[in-house]
């Protein structure tokens, strides 16, 4: 099933953040703590260790002064989330280097201004783990958390790092709508589903912007991924990437 989106905003308005807070549940902190702890001291992926490490000593030449966090990437958000944003992966230079997913690259410049405008951000831009961000109602992550080369994880990597996203939305139990951000992360997440004993549709769900379909107790919702290459050609609008997140709202019962 399909939407289209016909609601047209003034994108720049700054929107204050809702007041949405979920009760503080210290077992769920502890367990998401613990979790990210064992994300980040991850190492299972031989050729993916080489890789970001590889990038964080070579480095890219505006960076040249920069420590590389060069580690997995753990995902970040709002623990009473309702809406789980899914991408593919760090960037070499972006998350790789600062340790915030979508953080320090044009991607995620994208991606933080739209939530930031749509109501689940504090503030337009990401810029380092200790920049004053908070988001509410959202929670960010991708399938595998380490940046590839290339940008293209091999099969076994994102299978031995999906667990770890199912855990995510184990704790994350408020989650009702997955925001797949491209075609990698619409797959991973029909495996999550699989992976959390919910039969997939048949035929099989096709990816695409605006896709959505029900399974289980939670809603996938397609969205072009905020890449250079969409957002640069028009693939990928500021009005698309906002409906997408508006409509993500109302099925989570967040307006």
């Amino acid at each position: 099933m399909r939407w289209a989106a016909t609601h047209r905003q003034s994108l720049r308005q700054n929107r204050p953040v809702p007041a949405h807070r979920a009760a503080p549940r210290p077992g769920r902190d502890r367990a998401l703590a613990t979790l990210e702890r064992e994300v980040v001291g991850c190492r299972r992926c031989p050729r993916l260790v080489a890789w970001r490490e590889q990038v964080a000593q070579t480095k890219r030449a505006a960076f040249a002064q920069q420590t590389y966090w060069a580690r997995p990437v753990p995902g970040f958000g709002d623990p009473g989330a309702r809406v789980m944003l899914l991408g593919l992966a760090p960037a070499a230079h972006g998350a790789n280097r600062t340790g915030r997913i979508f953080t320090g690259d044009r991607s995620g410049d994208w991606l933080f201004a739209a939530l930031w405008r749509t109501g689940f951000a504090n503030q337009p831009q990401s810029l380092a783990r200790d920049d004053g961000l908070r988001l509410r109602g959202c929670w960010i992550t991708a399938a595998v958390r380490c940046a590839p080369p290339a940008n293209r994880p091999t099969p076994q990597e994102r299978d031995r790092c999906l667990p770890y996203t199912a855990r995510e939305l184990e704790l994350l139990d408020g989650v009702s709508v997955l925001v797949c951000l491209g075609a990698y992360a619409w797959d991973a997440a029909l495996r999550l589903a699989a992976a959390g004993g919910d039969d997939r549709p048949r035929p099989r769900p096709r990816f695409g912007h605006g896709a959505e379909v029900r399974i289980g107790a939670r809603t996938l919702l397609g969205c072009f991924h905020p890449s250079q290459q969409n957002t640069f050609t028009g693939v990928l609008t500021e009005e698309m990437t906002d409906a997408v997140l508006r409509h993500a709202r109302e099925l989570a019962g967040l307006d």
